[in-house]
């Protein structure tokens, strides 16, 4: 139950922070596909051996039991879902769009979003230099919050 217990530690912090349930929210993905490509992703992460999928099943944060066809299901949309976004990217790209300045604040955010896993990933060990860290990386959050709001919230968008 070790595994389980660390898995439902980590999903709960992620589906629960306001930056990803934004982007979740503004995604192609449902809550339920986000929670099973995580757990699909996550349990070979975090486990020593290959889970069978009754097992991934099991580590969903619904009380309800899942059947293993119902979590393959649910997987497969996600996977089906990410590369669908991947392709529209492509396809943009191709197309000449992204060099468009409409995009442009979608890559401000994702430059944004860079900077604040690096700040996440580069903790100082010194308490002194933690304080300053922890404000910046409030400050960075924030600031996402604030522009991904904003860019969710309009109905025409940028483009």
């Amino acid at each position: 139950m070790k595994l389980k217990d660390g898995v439902t530690v980590w999903l709960n912090g992620a589906l629960n922070d306001p930056i990803v349930k934004i982007l979740a929210k503004n995604s192609q993905l449902t809550k339920v596909q986000l929670e099973t490509l995580l757990i699909d992703v996550l349990s070979e992460n975090m486990s020593d051996k290959q889970l069978k999928y009754d097992d991934k099943a099991a580590l969903r944060l619904t009380k309800a039991k899942i059947s293993r066809g119902s979590f393959n299901r649910t997987l497969k949309q996600s996977r089906e879902n990410v590369i669908k976004s991947i392709y529209t990217v492509l396809l943009l790209g191709y197309l000449g769009v992204f060099e468009s300045t409409t995009l442009d604040p979608y890559l401000e955010i994702a430059n944004k979003l860079h900077e604040y896993v690096e700040a996440h990933q580069n903790v100082p060990s010194k308490e002194g230099e933690l304080k300053d860290h922890q404000k910046v990386i409030e400050i960075i959050r924030n600031e996402l919050e604030t522009s991904l709001k904003r860019l969710s919230s309009t109905s025409e968008g940028p483009l």
